[in-house]
């Protein structure tokens, strides 16, 4: 008896596309939306099912004397593509974006766009050179703790044997001292080097957690620096150790109090993302988290380095708070961007949302 191979089935043309991470349209020879897949939806800010039949202009347009009729006109006379780079486009819900932008003819009559959003470059570029120095951090840190913990545990050692033979209790203070210390750079050391523990997952919703962590800053919030919260309710449970996550957002939460002094506004915000590349590895779904504050912004040379330990702009900070909970959130497959103006820091993590089985495999 002959077996069969089993034939594994080809993705479909449009599951190619919506897995792509650049924006893709198809449009129809009177110019009309036909298809856009999800980056798409999340680059335009509309939904497919709203955008089918409708001109591309009813979303979007260009920043300049240029528009897409024309650009459009261009390519279907030449009959080839066309490339516009960092192209500027003002959005409908009156947001703008920056993209490279492709227009080809389509086989079949038409036209396909692509757009590859700028700040996708620059987020994949971010991420790369975290990935390095965060790699390259941890390494020395771990060399540095051996470093200073032998000496330490000498030091303490040394200065029990000195207690015992102290014979005045007032000199037992300075030994008190001394071994307090020793402690504290101890704890210090162990907090340099990142969790000590691996994750234990079970299922968490986030609105809980982050209700949790509002209750517990609700107590130390000055009255002139107001929370607010914007949530998702159709975001699903995900698969996280909650400690950890609660460590993650008292620290970003934290972070924005401090920075706005004793005025100001932290919004809180959820959503779900599609098709996202986290730690280089691609998600059909990710939750973001959103902690947006107020206040002055990073200084600009700061930003490259804020989720290194003992990086801070504030004299009296460790610069610990950002470098745990990046590292916390690395731990869950995740990663945590900054992006920094006058007015408006925005710190976002994104966590990957996977089946059951897939994340605890």
């Amino acid at each position: 008896m002959v077996r069969r191979k089993k034939i594994t089935a080809l993705p479909t043309e449009n599951m190619v596309l919506d897995a792509l991470e650049s924006a893709v349209l198809v449009l129809g020879s009177d110019y009309h939306i036909r298809y856009m897949n999800p980056a798409a939806e999340n680059l335009l800010c509309i939904s497919q099912h709203q955008a089918l039949g409708q001109a591309l202009s009813a979303f979007c347009s260009i920043v300049g004397d240029e528009h897409f009729t024309t650009l459009f006109a261009d390519v279907a006379t030449a009959n080839m593509a066309i490339l516009r780079r960092a192209l500027s486009l003002v959005l409908s819900e009156g947001g703008r974006a920056v993209v490279d932008l492709v227009v080809t003819p389509a086989p079949t009559g038409g036209l396909i766009l692509e757009m590859r959003p700028m700040e996708l470059l620059a987020r994949h570029a971010e991420e790369e050179m975290q990935d390095r120095i965060y790699g390259v951090a941890q390494e020395m840190l771990r060399g540095l703790a051996h470093e200073i913990k032998n000496p330490l545990g000498g030091l303490r050692g040394a200065t029990q044997l000195l207690e015992r033979e102290l014979q005045r209790p007032e000199l037992k203070d300075y030994t008190r001292v001394i071994l307090h210390e020793v402690d504290r750079l101890h704890h210090l050391v162990d907090r340099l080097q990142g969790p000590r523990s691996r994750p234990v997952f079970a299922e968490v919703n986030i609105h809980q957690v982050l209700e949790h962590v509002r209750r517990l800053l609700n107590a130390e919030l000055p009255t002139g620096i107001f929370l607010r919260f914007d949530y998702d309710p159709s975001i699903p449970d995900i698969l996280a150790d909650q400690e950890q996550l609660v460590q993650v957002f008292l620290n970003l939460m934290r972070n924005a109090q401090q920075a706005l002094d004793r005025h100001g506004t932290i919004l809180i915000r959820t959503r779900v993302d599609r098709y996202v590349t986290l730690l280089h590895h691609k998600f059909r779904l990710a939750l973001r988290v959103d902690v947006v504050d107020s206040g002055p912004g990073i200084p600009p040379d700061l930003l490259p380095r804020i989720f290194l330990p003992l990086v801070t702009s504030r004299a009296e900070g460790m610069g610990m708070g950002l470098a745990i909970a990046q590292g916390l959130v690395r731990g869950h497959g995740g990663v945590v961007h900054c992006h920094s103006q006058p007015g408006e820091t925005v710190f976002s993590v994104s966590l990957p949302l996977l089946p059951h089985r897939e994340a605890s495999a």
